[in-house]
């Protein structure tokens, strides 16, 4: 029995639809573009978690109460590893870690554009340098109240920015890492706030009423 006859030509065509298929499959988005939406995201974002984390260490180091010592441990384990992935997506599609872009530009046009932060010059719900001095010196209970009273502002402000990046996003891994960041901090949210009332303190006004 003769062996069928291959045609080169029909199945290099067949693996190039094979290939264009699979591209249009995983990579239906394109890489994201140094001024896109999910660049400005992971940028800012990044930016965002390093000072959670870098005040989450403060208050460990200062030996907490075990419930804030367990809270800062998730912060930082969270948020770092969050982190690794916002720079690695900026790696992976070939764009810079910094930019000369004002910080979130991104959301320019979409009812934020910046002006969600309850201070001038800073992204949503990040801790001034002087608020990080406060809390880097006080002690005991005070110390406690204070990280609580900034790190729910500062989640009022990754849920903000998460929220935004779902109005403006479709790519998969991305717009996951968003749902992520809300449902996660919303939650350590209402965590830290139950702390703060066996404290006999209350969170500053939430920067979320506004929108």
């Amino acid at each position: 029995m003769e062996k069928p006859v291959r045609n080169p030509v029909l199945i290099a065509c067949g693996v190039l639809v094979l290939v264009v298929a699979a591209f249009l499959l995983f990579f239906r988005d394109g890489t994201p573009g140094d001024t896109s939406p999910e660049a400005g995201f992971a940028r800012d974002m990044a930016t965002h978690h390093a000072q959670a984390v870098d005040m989450a260490f403060t208050i460990r180091d200062k030996g907490p109460a075990k419930e804030i010592a367990s809270l800062a441990f998730d912060i930082i384990n969270t948020q770092a590893n969050q982190r690794g992935m916002f720079l690695g997506w900026l790696q992976q599609w070939g764009l810079p870690q910094a930019t000369d872009q004002k910080e979130m530009a991104w959301m320019n046009g979409h009812g934020h554009g910046g002006t969600a932060s309850a201070t001038p010059g800073l992204m949503p719900g990040m801790a001034t340098p002087e608020q990080l001095t406060q809390l880097k010196q006080a002690q005991g209970t005070q110390a406690e109240v204070l990280f609580l009273q900034l790190m729910i502002r500062h989640h009022e402000g990754g849920v903000q920015m998460a929220e935004g990046l779902l109005k403006l996003s479709t790519r998969p891994e991305v717009v996951g890492m968003a749902q992520k960041i809300i449902q996660g901090q919303s939650g350590e949210i209402k965590l830290m706030t139950e702390m703060l009332h066996k404290r006999g303190a209350q969170p500053y006004p939430s920067i979320l009423t506004s929108q």
